[in-house]
């Protein structure tokens, strides 16, 4: 029998929502296309606050020519206003089965962070997308907007099957060939892939947006509390190991996982992207609250 991911009140209380209410996302631009909102287009037409002049052509909307400078210079030039639109928000979250393994409590931090960010969107007037992945993607919810959808999109999210094993690759090659508004991608995961970060490298070409990255973690992803003979089992369904950890092991390990650090640390830099971590075993919101300057996330 297939396993939800969480129950809907595991994920939305309403001290959360209050905890989301002082923050906001700002989008540098967003692309042409969407419903009236509150952030600021790509489309340069019949807002309200003036953005430039350019030359008329035919076609043009008569009453946008500014005839007090075609009375000083004889040359007829339209007015350029800034357009009000929404911003996609697309929500691709990792639930793959190691995400969920043991106490779930990855799982949970992951959902909470993409819930957050979901909120803060839609309480901003934002369409807002859910797309959770493991060896493939899927859409739980489509693009939707509207202050009142946080609780439905709490249900939708609960209601996620625990997926199989990662492939960062191919979910995001996936995501990318969607018919969807270029927007905001937010990645939430461990990013735990059996090829690394490059599987992660090699999806993203594929994405066309911009893109932050919500990475989950435990303090024992870095400094493991481990010691003897043990057998590692795979939570994804590999090939278990029998393992001697020694001083020497632990210390290869470590370095193995600086590696992936820095590599996911350069890839976003590289990207242009943002990179948040979360600890899974401490409260989700105040963390998140870290990648908002003065309370606004711009992309």
């Amino acid at each position: 029998m297939a396993t939800r991911v969480a129950d809907p009140a595991e994920l939305l209380d309403p001290r959360f929502i209050e905890s989301l209410a002082h923050l906001r996302i700002v989008a540098r631009r967003v692309p042409r296309g969407g419903r009236f909102a509150d952030q600021v287009s790509s489309d340069l037409g019949s807002g309200l606050e003036f953005k430039d002049y350019r030359p008329y052509t035919p076609g043009d909307d008569l009453r946008a020519i500014d005839w007090n400078v075609y009375r000083r210079m004889g040359r007829v030039f339209v007015r350029l206003f800034e357009e009000l639109e929404d911003l996609p928000v697309h929500l691709v979250v990792d639930v793959s089965k190691s995400l969920f393994a043991a106490d779930a409590v990855r799982g949970r931090a992951a959902l909470r962070s993409a819930l957050a960010l979901g909120a803060i969107a839609l309480g901003q007037h934002d369409a807002v997308g859910v797309y959770p992945f493991s060896d493939d993607l899927s859409v739980a919810v489509p693009p939707t907007s509207g202050k009142g959808r946080v609780f439905g999109l709490a249900r939708a999210m609960a209601a996620i099957e625990v997926g199989g094993a990662t492939d960062l690759a191919t979910s995001l090659r996936r995501f990318g060939h969607l018919r969807v508004r270029r927007g905001l991608c937010v990645i939430v995961s461990d990013f735990f892939d059996p090829r690394g970060v490059e599987a992660l490298r090699e999806g993203l070409r594929s994405v066309r947006h911009r893109v932050l990255f919500v990475q989950v973690h435990r303090a024992s992803d870095a400094e493991p509390d481990l010691t003897g003979d043990l057998r590692l089992v795979d939570a994804e369904g590999g090939p278990s190991y029998d393992v001697s950890v020694t001083a020497d092991v632990l210390r290869r390990y470590r370095e193995s996982y600086a590696r992936f650090q820095a590599g996911l640390v350069e890839l976003a830099r590289s990207r242009g992207a943002g990179l948040v971590r979360v600890d899974a075993d401490q409260p989700v919101v105040p963390q998140l609250a870290t990648v908002f300057e003065s309370g606004v996330l711009r992309t």
